[in-house]
């Protein structure tokens, strides 16, 4: 099981745990996540953790379509590898939502699903640097020749020599997504993944190599989950106090006829409750929301308790058919805790957690 360390989101200032992700690097994790929501960027943090670190991948989980073109966001990508070193760089994009795309950004939802295809496809041909990059996309074009162009637009070559197949993740929560990544992406990030929800996702992923050709598979295609784990003997403290950022993302991160991780929750099984968290959240009553969140769905999702409990329930992350987990900690302990168990307790990966659950 591949282990990575996730920064998340400035907050009001922003606080890089830099002797945190030396650590990791020092005990065998594989990569460092930043993100960006309406506060600090997801690529300058990297560019100043490529100096502090030697092997670490440096990836961005997520950047948001809306902040920044194709080809400025290949630009950043691969002026943090070459900073780094090469191969160390990995683009992981996310659309965000309507909320932040059109309240932050100022620009129009439009069809993500094309807008996502076009934008991956145009940094894979600039990180490529086969010929003068051009694109006929649904959403997007180079050169621009829509309303105001000067028709002076001209096929341009990235002057960066790079790794042409820098990798690109894709953050996604709807199956068309889902299926988008594994078609020309090089890793997924599940986002609310729980143990036993690997089926789900291996049919679109399935769909997407197909797409692909055969010359795509389960070998070429990282699957990322996401966990929070926290060694404590105060496990229903914990739990409670996770709530609140459920209760955001469930209730608040998006509007209300478009919420994907309201529709992970019904998805889960747990329609009823992500109904009425969104209801109250809406309503301004954020309390009695926070509240609403079931104790049993917030330990689904995380690695919480005394060592004992956190090594027993990680066996089922380590079936799960994931490749990789990220872990949301700064605790030197918990860290050293994950590395132990990775070692101890071997990931099965993609094909063989689907034919344990094709017996099951």
């Amino acid at each position: 099981m591949k282990l990575g360390l996730n920064l998340g989101y400035s907050g009001a200032r922003l606080d890089l745990p830099v002797e945190a992700v030396v650590v990791a690097e020092k005990i065998g994790f594989d990569s460092v996540w930043t993100a960006e929501a309406y506060g600090s960027d997801a690529i300058t943090p990297l560019a100043y953790l490529a100096a502090k670190t030697e092997r670490i991948r440096l990836g961005t989980g997520v950047m948001q379509l809306a902040a920044r073109s194709p080809a400025m966001c290949a630009m950043q990508a691969q002026s943090v590898d070459a900073l780094a070193g090469g191969n160390r760089m990995i683009a992981g994009l996310g659309v965000s939502g309507p909320q932040i795309v059109e309240g932050w950004y100022g620009q129009p939802w439009g069809k993500p699903y094309h807008r996502l295809r076009d934008y991956i496809q145009i940094m894979q041909k600039i990180f490529a640097r086969a010929e003068p990059v051009t694109h006929e996309g649904r959403e997007i074009s180079l050169p621009y020749t829509g309303e105001g162009s000067t028709g002076l637009g001209k096929p341009l070559k990235s002057i960066l020599h790079t790794d042409p197949s820098l990798p690109i993740w894709l953050g996604a929560l709807g199956t068309a997504n889902v299926r988008l990544a594994a078609e020309l992406c090089q890793g997924l990030f599940t986002l609310h993944f729980v143990p036993g929800a690997f089926a789900a996702l291996a049919r679109p992923i399935e769909e997407g190599f197909r797409r692909a050709g055969q010359s795509k598979g389960w070998n070429d295609f990282e699957v990322n989950a996401g966990v929070t784990v926290k060694v404590t003997d105060d496990i229903e403290g914990v739990l409670t106090g996770l709530k609140p950022q459920i209760a955001l993302y469930v209730g608040g991160m998006g509007a209300r006829e478009v919420n994907f991780h309201k529709e992970q929750m019904v998805l889960a099984g747990y329609g009823d409750a992500a109904q009425k968290i969104q209801d109250l959240y809406l309503a301004g009553r954020k309390d009695e929301a926070i509240a609403a969140v079931p104790d049993d769905y917030v330990d689904a999702r995380v690695l919480v308790g005394p060592p004992g409990r956190i090594r027993e329930r990680y066996a089922a992350w380590a079936e799960s058919g994931v490749t990789g987990l990220t872990l949301e900690t700064r605790d030197p302990r918990v860290m050293e805790l994950m590395a132990e168990l990775a070692d101890e307790t071997p990931a099965i990966g993609p094909t063989a957690a689907l034919l344990k659950l094709d017996k099951g």
